[in-house]
């Protein structure tokens, strides 16, 4: 395709003063033009000999015109395509966009064809009207927050006011065509942000045809059908400039390099975020995100701070822990043999072999747990709240106030007006409109729900499968290890036991099953979520976001859960075991150390959790920077001037649609971590804390230099993502509770120290002892006894002949026999007493702090109230002055040396300077538009009006002076 859609426009845009300046230098005003030749025009490329031009810009040939969109491809043997190609490209222009065409020849592969899309006034004008896009009218009167008392403390970690208040603020409201005069335009140029403009090029190009108006195919239309079959390779709207240095053009806003500078730079981790320029650059969506990012890092601070008091008291604690003493006594626990853990293969063992778990134990299930449990029930909320009231301001801030009702409509995706053939006339705006039948709808649903529940039910046979890993291997190392190999390694020798071989391992393979399963199941929800036609982007990404949550929730928490309330419930005893699969099976239970499996819950949860952070964050910064650095290896070795703008943001990786969503779903599933199971393991708000600072810098290090610039796009909140966080705050409350009830060893030995031992003194002092039961080895069958040559060397059938499990039963020649004891029912009791006092405790104080906290400060809505009345009174005072003026000229003859002069050619275009005379001398000597006699004389307005601008825009909009 040779059709160079620049030329043309190049011979009419480009002023050549005359011949004999032909070895003159135009500078163009810094923007990028260099002419080595004034005497010839500049027929597009064929000149290109004569034309040294600085092509790192991000304006057209001409200089003047800004370069909104860029659209990339490449010619091949599909005669199709370039067809294709000529009716979009047509189309775009019939829709008043401007083109112009970078030849191959020019790009440093020799093979992609480049074509600049930039919008006009008109244009933009057209569809800021059509998308409510909402424009200043009035400076704002509402002063800035008063520095706070101490403010000094926090100045090292805050920005340059320039670069966190990019602009002033206004009052706004939506852009009306029609009253343009009504709004602060300075200048029409820049009066909508790039990322403003490019939102409303892509508006354009997502419901563009490609096919001639005479036909009516409808699923020929929008630039996404036109990307995915290979028409075009790519399309995105420009960086401004190189991230390492600001733009050498003057009318660049170098916000690119702002950002890297003073936000994408790791060494600006302890500094804020600049939250206003990132939304002026990237959008609302994005500036959403990192604000609810560095919100949730800033309230873990108060998390992790308590974690750590918390492990700390563990540790201060230590030598106060009589239980593990008892443990680790020679003595006492020395002398204490426990039953088998499996079959055959394990062997009797001694109680102290226990000794470091314990210990191990003690740092994470101590008094502090509780304490703990309960104060994050209580962050999460005050987490929620908090976030609600910050987001009510951005709300405000950003002009998202009542942006959902009005966008709704306008966000239809292109995919559901080109594949719902059907129409129905909608209630409310009384059009006809595309529309899904019921039928159609329930079909799609039930194939949807049925995927979503086989991927889910996948999981859980996973699961099931790694629990009898774990119940096959434990028997393997027990038999391996019953000479302790392992203690011959220095250093981790001791550490190395049977259990905890088995759980790192199968935590290990677990997580390594779940980025498989997540690999797959994340093709496989966007394809359903696809069939199922979303009305709107809303619609789309809340489905998404629902599928893909469902999903990682039982993918990475299930194995969490069956530690934390499956492992070691379902024992049985000595005698009666339970087994997985059948007593055929020979899979016994797994049972619990006599510490309890708090331990290995923590294990469980710092191998998942850390594992996932590590993998991700080697994918977010490693992987691009290496698909980058391959895909630029030839522009690099061009000079700086000549390796263009759109070639170098090309080379770029592509910021899909659903970016956002994964980075919202990776730090969603981080929230459960820390909140469903952070009884277990206090630190890991500290974990998640360190690694969200990373994860701010390393986005907006992704954003600002790895990724195209995405398409600016609006969002008043986190979408479907806040429900989910209420969801699991809610969820964690009851999780936390079951975890210290059922999964820590706190509530028996609260009963013990309160209810069992001597009243007169309160210690913990035979707790071991009490909590373990007593089975005959005599009556242990066969085929659970160890084998012959397993048994240690300390064992003897003569003398030992009893051994002990951890439960509470009634001991062997007792009446009841193997039953539990009264005091396991106490025990009992007291845990669903404990789960259901913590419950209510914590969800009135969540409650209560819901509803003390509003969710709208009262200075936001006081500025929402008064910007809504500002916008009525302004609008009224328009119109009505507006009227007076149509009716003064229309009623008074001009005197003729006010009259404006008028071209005998065009009688309809009227110089600014005469309008302002015939307004200036309507307004101040024909017209006294202050009395109410004029104004009653005035007959019908006149309907054309030339020479009320200037009078608008010199009075003041306030209302004060009087015109």
């Amino acid at each position: 395709m040779q059709r160079i859609t620049g030329k043309e426009r190049d011979e009419t845009s480009i002023e050549l003063k005359s011949a004999e300046d032909s070895q003159t230098t135009d500078e163009n005003n810094g923007h990028g033009i260099y002419l080595s030749d004034r005497g010839s025009s500049l027929p597009g490329h064929t000149e290109t000999d004569k034309l040294q031009w600085n092509r790192d810009t991000v304006f057209f040939r001409d200089g003047v015109r800004r370069i909104d969109f860029v659209l990339s491809y490449v010619e091949d043997k599909d005669e199709k395509k370039p067809e294709r190609r000529r009716e979009f490209e047509a189309n775009l222009e019939k829709a008043g966009l401007e083109l112009e065409t970078e030849d191959r020849r020019d790009s440093d592969d020799g093979r992609t064809y480049f074509l600049k899309i930039h919008a006009p006034w008109e244009v933009l004008a057209t569809y800021a009207d059509v998308l409510k896009i909402k424009v200043p009218f009035k400076l704002s009167d509402v002063p800035h927050a008063q520095d706070v008392p101490l403010g000094w403390l926090s100045q090292p970690f805050r920005l340059p006011e320039k670069i966190m208040r990019p602009q002033p603020d206004y009052f706004t409201t939506a852009f009306d065509k029609g009253k343009t005069d009504f709004f602060l335009i300075n200048d029409k140029d820049s009066l909508f942000p790039p990322s403003t403009r490019n939102r409303i090029v892509f508006y354009i190009l997502a419901r563009c045809p490609y096919q001639k108006e005479d036909r009516q195919e409808k699923y020929k239309k929008g630039i996404k059908r036109l990307l995915s079959n290979g028409t075009y390779t790519a399309a995105f709207p420009l960086h401004d400039s190189r991230y390492w240095k600001g733009a050498t053009n003057q009318e660049c806003e170098s916000e690119r390099y702002n950002l890297y500078k003073n936000w994408a730079r790791f060494l600006c981790f302890y500094k804020e975020q600049p939250l206003n320029l990132i939304r002026k650059y990237y959008g609302e969506k994005i500036g959403i995100y990192f604000a609810w990012l560095g919100f949730y890092t800033e309230m873990l601070f108060f998390a992790a701070v308590m974690g750590v008091i918390c492990f700390a008291y563990g540790l201060l604690s230590y030598d106060d822990n009589i239980s593990s003493k008892e443990i680790c006594d020679p003595s006492i626990g020395g002398s204490i043999v426990m039953c088998p853990l499996c079959d055959k293969k394990c062997s009797f063992w001694k109680l102290n072999s226990t000794c470091l778990s314990s210990w191990q134990s003690h740092l994470f299930d101590n008094e502090g747990t509780v304490f703990f449990a309960i104060f994050m029930g209580i962050w999460v909320t005050l987490f929620l709240e908090f976030w609600k009231r910050r987001q009510a301001r951005l709300e405000y801030e950003w002009d998202l106030v009542d942006f959902e009702e009005q966008q709704q409509q306008l966000q239809m995706r292109p995919e559901f007006e080109m594949k719902c053939t059907r129409k129905r006339m909608n209630p409310i705006t009384k059009e006809s409109e595309p529309y899904l039948p019921m039928s159609s709808k329930l079909a799609r649903f039930c194939i949807s729900g049925t995927t979503v529940l086989f991927w889910m039910s996948l999981i859980v046979a996973c699961i099931i499968g790694v629990i009898a890993y774990r119940l096959a291997v434990f028997a393997a190392f027990a038999s391996i290890m019953k000479d302790s190999p392992t203690r011959n390694i220095q250093l981790v020798g001791n550490l190395i036991t049977p259990q905890l071989a088995t759980s790192v391992t199968a935590s290990c393979i677990n997580f390594v099953i779940i980025m498989i399963l997540n690999f797959f199941y994340e093709r496989v929800a966007v394809w359903i979520t696809d069939m199922e036609i979303p009305k709107t982007h809303l619609e789309y990404e809340n489905k998404l976001t629902m599928k893909m949550f469902l999903f990682q929730f039982v993918n990475y928490y299930s194995s969490c859960f069956y530690v934390a309330f499956f492992k070691g419930k379902f024992v049985g005893h000595p005698g009666n075991y339970t087994y997985m699969f059948g007593e055929a099976s020979r899979l016994r239970n797994e049972e619990c150390d006599p510490g309890g499996c708090l331990i290995e819950l923590t294990t469980q949860l710092v191998i998942v959790m850390v594992g996932k952070q590590l993998w991700g964050n080697i994918q977010e910064a490693l992987l691009p920077l290496m698909r980058n650095w391959w895909g630029s290896r030839k522009g690099r070795h061009q000079p700086e001037n000549q390796y263009s703008r759109w070639e170098q943001d090309n080379d770029l990786l592509n910021f899909t649609q659903l970016g956002l969503f994964y980075e919202y779903l990776e730090m969603v599933v981080q929230f459960g971590f820390i909140t469903l199971f952070v009884a277990s393991f206090p630190l890991a708000p500290l974990l998640a804390l360190c690694n969200n600072i990373l994860e701010i810098r390393v986005d907006a290090w992704k954003f600002t230099t790895q990724f195209r610039r995405p398409v600016a796009s609006k969002a008043r909140n986190i979408g479907a993502w806040q429900e989910i966080l209420n969801v699991v705050a809610i969820l964690s409350v009851v999780t936390n509770a079951f975890i210290v009830a059922f999964t820590s060893d706190m509530i028996p030995r609260l009963v013990y120290l309160y209810s069992t031992h001597n009243k007169d003194e309160l210690t913990m002092r035979g707790y071991v002892n009490n909590s373990l039961s007593v089975y005959s080895i005599s009556q242990i069958r066969l085929d659970s006894m160890p084998e012959d040559g397993d048994s240690p060397s300390w064992y003897s059938n003569s003398s030992i002949t009893t051994c002990r499990y951890r439960d509470y039963r009634y001991p062997p020649g007792h009446q009841k026999q193997y039953d539990h004891t009264m005091q396991f029912w106490h025990i009992l009791a007291a845990k669903m007493a404990f789960i259901i006092i913590m419950e209510h405790v914590v969800f009135v104080v969540k409650f209560f702090v819901a509803w003390m906290i509003p969710d709208v400060p009262s200075e936001v809505k006081a500025r929402i109230k008064r910007e809504r009345y500002l916008i009525q009174e302004y609008l009224h005072n328009y119109e009505v002055e507006k009227l007076k003026l149509q009716l003064c000229l229309s009623n008074f003859p001009v005197p003729a040396s006010a009259t404006p002069t008028r071209n005998a050619t065009s009688t309809a275009n009227t110089t600014m300077t005469n309008m302002d005379a015939c307004s200036e001398l309507c307004t101040e000597v024909l017209c006294p538009l202050d009395t109410d006699e004029t104004t009653a004389e005035c007959p019908s307005p006149s309907p054309s009006l030339p020479g009320w601008k200037s009078t608008l825009e010199s009075r003041d909009m306030a209302g004060d002076a009087t015109a």
